[in-house]
């Protein structure tokens, strides 16, 4: 039974700080305080060089009372940027210049378009201020967001508990739980590292290769597993007419111990292969999520074309 249901499992298978001292006299406390209203009004004229420092900013109308947190500026600290949608998942690059109280944006890096920004507010961090279009706007920072590794969508997802999300370069994307997986990518090769409690290595690695067409690859990877491996055919995951190829090699029959599966499919000039090795213990209740965590990648499998 429990071999059975892990074929079947397989086979689906994102400061300023203003310090007002104590003052005596009521005189001194009006003189000073009028002082500090002037010097805070008069911050951004004096500081907008580094108002907008290397990070990631959410952005949203001032006047929203719940705004929705899925609007991004990300600044990569050499004057340029990236606007991020986090529901859309678009993104659009940037340059910005910066002036005595404006910031001059070039949006897009084909015929870019020219927006100048006026800051009118600059305080812990927060910058305040409005397009040409004169909407007051917010840009927030996302304290502790990297800018390297910042996603708008799964940074949005996750604030609403939906799955991550991993698009690659070429083409294909999956879905997987950030909270238990790793995602680790290098030149034509993605892995999915299970990160939760389990018996061993579980993992999904990807791989595009242009050495192979898929049968000849999913063969050659099969012979290194040798004669436990058992091969299959039918629709490509994410596909409905696609051809995939399968080949399996299940754990020992009291349920435990290591066991591979992987499908491929042919794809652009070679093979997109999903190679997906797990570590049965002796929980079989633990067996069953972690090999549902992996599978419902491998069911989240979409393609862009």
């Amino acid at each position: 039974m429990k071999m059975g249901m892990m074929k079947k499992v397989l086979s689906t298978a994102f400061a300023t700080v203003l310090v007002m001292g104590l003052f005596t006299g009521c005189g001194n406390a009006s003189a000073n305080s009028s002082t500090a209203q002037a010097k805070e009004s008069s911050l951004p004229v004096k500081t907008t060089a580094t108002v907008f420092t290397k990070g990631v900013y959410v952005n949203y109308a001032a006047e929203a009372e719940n705004p929705e947190l899925n609007y991004f500026y990300v600044f990569y600290g050499d004057g340029t940027g990236s606007i991020e949608d986090g529901v859309a998942g678009t993104a659009n690059y940037f340059e910005y210049e910066t002036g005595e109280d404006t910031i001059d944006f070039h949006i897009g890096s084909i015929d870019p378009i020219n927006d100048t920004f006026t800051v009118t507010s600059y305080e812990n961090g927060i910058v305040k201020g409005h397009f040409e279009d004169g909407l007051e706007l917010v840009f927030e920072p996302l304290t502790g967001a990297d800018i390297e590794t910042f996603n708008a969508v799964n940074y949005v997802n996750g604030i609403v508990g939906e799955p991550s999300v991993y698009t690659d370069a070429n083409g294909w994307s999956v879905k997987y739980d950030a909270s238990l997986i790793t995602v680790n990518q290098g030149g034509p090769i993605t892995t999915f590292v299970y990160t939760g409690d389990c018996a061993g290595t579980n993992m999904i690695t990807v791989t595009y290769t242009v050495e192979n067409k898929a049968e000849a690859a999913v063969k050659e990877l099969g012979k290194s597993w040798g004669d436990i491996a058992t091969y299959t055919d039918g629709v490509f995951p994410g596909t409905e007419a696609v051809k995939g190829y399968w080949v399996t090699a299940v754990p020992t029959e009291d349920g435990t111990g290591s066991y591979m599966t992987a499908v491929a499919r042919d794809y652009m000039e070679g093979a997109l292969v999903f190679e997906l090795t797990g570590t049965n213990g002796e929980d079989e209740a633990n067996n069953l999520e972690v090999s549902g965590v992996l599978s419902d990648i491998l069911n989240s499998i979409e393609f862009a074309n």
